[in-house]
């Protein structure tokens, strides 16, 4: 594919010469009151948190690679109050407690915006909305259900017929469109990121990059953290480590590796984004049964993600995933919804692992007698929800007694996920039928009605 030609396969976000110098990696034995394992942003909000509530608190953050080098540093950067991945799944999950997340969810993204911008990080925010759209008249009647419950919920959202859709969008899909315009909107995830270490730094977080841990040893009163070149010892642990388990062999039972692919243009110069219009540049969701995302950057690419994939064993660096022909179905998606830009050219190609669970929303997970806590889970929606992520696993490890705990988000524990090789079979079979059930139906729609009724979120 033209398109895909001269594509650079690393994530657009973190191919910036203004990237910050790592921290120096830990050396020998050190003592922490606590200890966050992972650098991306639920670890880096932990610690912010932690010191901002207590000063003289040591806090100490390890990475096994650079800061917002993993999950934090590839997503689509779209900005929501939401903590439960949007309001139709918080109604299938967790109806009872919809307005509890809700207010937690709106003060939650508060307090993200206070912090990054009474610091003065400069991440790329642009408060232009949410959308959904809908790229089938079939669709319209679910997604006037979900405005149905924007409205019910206090949201400032209009619903948009198809006229008013492509006035907003052109795009020869869209048929009509939710627009949320408040508390919404995009961000530079890796800025954000850096920004988010910077701030740690500042109030006396001690990070440590390149500094991977081995192993986990419970010794009583506190746990022991080996690293490639040191050790730790630290009396309450928060594993901010994704899906792929670092903290606690059991965390694998509840998360899947599953991966989204991304692209990213050149930049459009004006008269090609006159072509589409999106002056208000909101973060844009459809309603694929296989979802596609996008939105604008700060000098006018698109941003164009979704495809998820799964590799065997919760793989996390497959080499298939820089090989142009991984990237061409998404590319033709892009094509079928902004045909008026098949003169534009993809500059990046990346893929990475989201932490899914049968939930699609952060869950916690104590450990070693809640000395530790694993929080994670956010399936794609960790943007912001990663701050309510963070705090809530600050308020188990120091058993505050916060009503928050008492939510059956903080609670309870998602569905498990079958072992290999079943989670590879039945991971490849879905993915198989998602890639084709919105244009052929038949058994594949069955499949996936049969998957959607065990717990798993489609």
């Amino acid at each position: 594919m033209t398109a895909l030609s001269d594509v650079t396969f690393y994530p657009f976000w973190l191919d910036d010469g203004q990237a910050p110098d790592s921290c120096p990696n830990l050396i020998g034995p050190a003592e922490t009151d606590l200890l966050i394992v992972g650098g991306g942003f639920t670890g880096l909000w932990a610690a912010i948190i932690a010191k901002q509530r207590d000063p003289q608190r040591d806090v100490m953050v390890i990475e096994a690679g650079k800061v917002a080098h993993g999950a934090s540093g590839r997503p689509g950067g779209i900005v929501s109050t939401s903590v439960i991945h949007g309001l139709g799944n918080a109604k299938r999950v967790f109806p009872g407690d919809m307005d509890v997340l809700e207010r937690l969810g709106v003060e939650n993204l508060d307090a993200w915006r206070d912090t990054i911008e009474g610091y003065g990080i400069d991440a790329d925010l642009e408060w232009g909305g949410e959308m959904t759209v809908a790229v089938d008249p079939a669709h319209l009647p679910d997604l006037k259900e979900e405005y149905a419950l924007h409205q019910q919920h206090g949201h400032d959202a209009v619903m948009l017929d198809r006229a008013a859709t492509q006035a907003q969008v052109a795009s020869p899909l869209f048929e009509g469109a939710i627009w949320s315009r408040q508390r919404t909107g995009t961000v530079q995830p890796a800025k954000l990121a850096w920004g988010l270490k910077a701030i740690a730094l500042t109030l006396g977080v001690r990070i440590h990059e390149h500094t991977p841990m081995l192993s986990v040893t419970d010794l009583g009163a506190q746990l022991r953290i080996t690293t490639h070149d040191g050790r730790i010892d630290a009396r309450r642990v928060l594993f901010a480590t994704n899906a792929w388990g670092a903290g606690h062999k059991n965390i694998k039972r509840y998360v899947v590796a599953m991966r989204d692919r991304v692209l990213a243009t050149e930049p459009l110069t004006p008269e090609q984004m006159d072509r589409i219009g999106w002056s208000n540049r909101q973060g844009i969701y459809d309603t694929r049964t296989q979802l596609n995302y996008m939105r604008l950057t700060r000098d006018n690419r698109i941003v164009y993600g979704g495809r998820i994939g799964y590799y065997f064993n919760d793989a996390t660096d497959p080499a298939g995933d820089r090989q142009p022909q991984v990237y061409e179905r998404l590319a033709g998606y892009f094509a079928q919804t902004f045909p008026q830009l098949g003169d534009v050219k993809f500059s990046h190609a990346w893929s990475g692992p989201i932490d899914l669970t049968t939930r699609m929303a952060v869950h916690l997970q104590p450990y070693y007698g809640g000395k530790g806590i694993y929080a994670g889970g956010y399936s794609g929606f960790g943007v912001t929800g990663s701050r309510f992520g963070a705090r809530l696993g600050l308020e188990a490890l120091d058993r505050t007694g916060s009503p928050d705990l008492d939510l059956a988000l903080a609670s309870t524990l998602p569905g498990s996920i079958p072992r290999e090789p079943f989670r590879w079979l039945g991971a490849a079979l879905t993915m198989h039928a998602l890639n084709e059930v919105d244009t052929k139906g038949g058994w594949r729609k069955a499949w996936l009605n049969l998957v959607h009724r065990l717990g798993f979120p489609l």
